[in-house]
This record gives structure tokens, C-alpha cells and sequence, in this order.
């Protein structure tokens, strides 16, 4: 198998007395698309923002491509390509979606460079027809995608999905999911945080678990819906029952 393009090695952190993360360690291929479960307060959104330098670590190493990424600010993570939607969609609610879109180009382009190269991603999501539309006026699923737009204009290689489904109906979702394997056969790698079990079984080919901010299982969706520890934890009774 070749090398992985990222790799997590023992990865811990803690805010003062608390260990958010206790050795974490996983590996992400390219062309993946990798799940990241677990209950609340498990770790997930802690590891997600040490991986894009929001966080830095208390010990271990994050490499991406084989560079080590730990130290690192997030607009330099972000420049070498692994960047992070947000749970709590954070848009520029007076701009228009492109210009929304456009501020993830600037990090590599001039602004008309990433306004063409903003339009396309637009167009990638699905959305180009609301492009002037101001963000205030979005509906959920609109803001999800343009948050999803707005990462891929940074033109990462790896993008990781913190929750992006999470106020979506079924319709909706099935919609989204298609987006992201679209997005997967174009050559993104995707890491994908989500409570929707049924999203997660059907879309991930892995699937890592955590737990109180260590890691209790890694497989496919298939073997994590068996997993006695994973079924403890979180399932509560198989996910292909479509439980949670």
C-alpha cells in the first residue's frame, strides 16, 4: 500500500487537567473517504482542529504528505492542503455567496484569479445559481454547501467534514452524500465527522471511533457496526438497524 497521505502518530491533548485526546493514532489513504464517530465529548471536533492547527497538541505528530504539520498556523495547514469545514457554519452574512466563496481562493490567487476559480466551485457544489444571493438569505442546506464550496476553493487535498449534515432531512442528505462521493471520484480525500449513522455506513469505506478522547476501534463500516466496544459506546444496537 503506498504511503498515506495523512498520518496522526500518538497525537494527545489536553486543556489543563483534562485529556481531551489520549494517543490517537490513524492513518487517512488518498482518495479516502474516512468516518470519525463516537458520542459526545469524545474528541472528534478536538482532533479535527488539532489536525488544522487550531489547536497544537501536548505530544505526538500530524504529517501530511510526509511534512509535519505540528507548529504550524492554519492558513499554513490550509497552504499545504487540509482544511476544515465548521459545525457552526460561519458566513459573511452581508456578502453574496460568491464573495463568501472567493475568500477561500486568496490564500494562492488574486482576487479575480479567485473569483473565476470561485464560480467553479460554485458550479462543483451545485449551487452556481444563487451565487449573488446574500449568505443572510441562505437556507441550511445553501449555507452547507457553501461552506463546502468555500474549502474547496483553498484547493486542498484533503478536507475534512465537521458535522456539515447535521440540520439536513433525508432528501437533503442524500443529496449531500452524492456531493461528497462526486467529490471523492474528482481525487479529494475526505474525512467526514457525523452523528447520522445511516450517512456515515453508507458513504465511509473506514470508519475510526472515539471515546473519551481515545480511540477504540478502526474498520469498515461493517466491522464497526459489530464491534462489541463500538456498540457499548455509541451504537447501542447495530447501525445497520439505521439506529442514531
Amino acid at each position: 500500500m503506498t504511503a498515506p497521505l495523512l498520518e496522526i502518530s500518538n497525537i494527545s491533548k489536553r486543556f489543563g487537567g483534562l485529556a481531551a485526546l489520549s494517543n490517537v493514532s490513524a492513518e487517512v489513504h488518498r482518495g479516502e473517504i474516512v468516518g470519525l464517530i463516537g458520542p459526545n465529548g469524545a474528541g472528534k471536533t478536538t482532533l479535527f482542529s488539532t489536525l488544522v492547527g487550531l489547536h497544537r497538541p501536548t505530544s505526538g505528530a500530524i504529517r501530511l504528505n510526509g511534512r509535519d504539520l505540528v507548529g504550524l498556523k492554519p492558513h499554513k495547514i490550509a497552504a499545504a492542503g487540509m482544511v476544515k469545514t465548521f459545525q457552526n457554519i460561519a458566513l459573511f452574512l452581508d456578502s453574496t455567496v460568491l464573495d463568501n466563496v472567493l475568500t477561500g481562493g486568496l490564500m494562492r490567487h488574486s482576487v479575480e484569479e479567485a473569483r473565476i476559480l470561485a464560480r467553479q466551485c460554485l458550479e462543483r457544489v451545485g449551487i452556481d445559481h444563487i451565487a449573488g444571493k446574500l449568505a443572510r438569505d441562505l437556507s441550511f442546506p445553501e449555507r452547507a454547501r457553501v461552506e463546502v464550496a468555500r474549502a474547496l476553493c483553498t484547493e486542498p487535498e484533503i478536507l475534512l467534514l465537521d458535522e456539515a449534515m447535521a440540520a439536513l432531512n433525508h432528501v437533503e442528505m442524500d443529496e449531500f452524500l452524492s456531493l461528497l462521493r462526486d467529490l471523492r471520484d474528482e481525487g479529494l480525500t475526505l474525512v467526514v465527522v457525523e452523528h447520522h449513522m445511516r450517512a456515515i455506513m453508507s458513504l465511509c469505506e473506514r470508519i475510526v471511533v472515539l471515546n473519551f478522547g481515545q480511540l477504540i476501534a478502526t474498520g469498515t463500516p461493517q466491522e464497526i457496526s459489530r464491534n462489541p466496544a463500538v456498540v457499548q459506546a455509541y451504537l447501542g444496537r447495530s447501525a445497520e438497524t439505521g439506529a442514531h
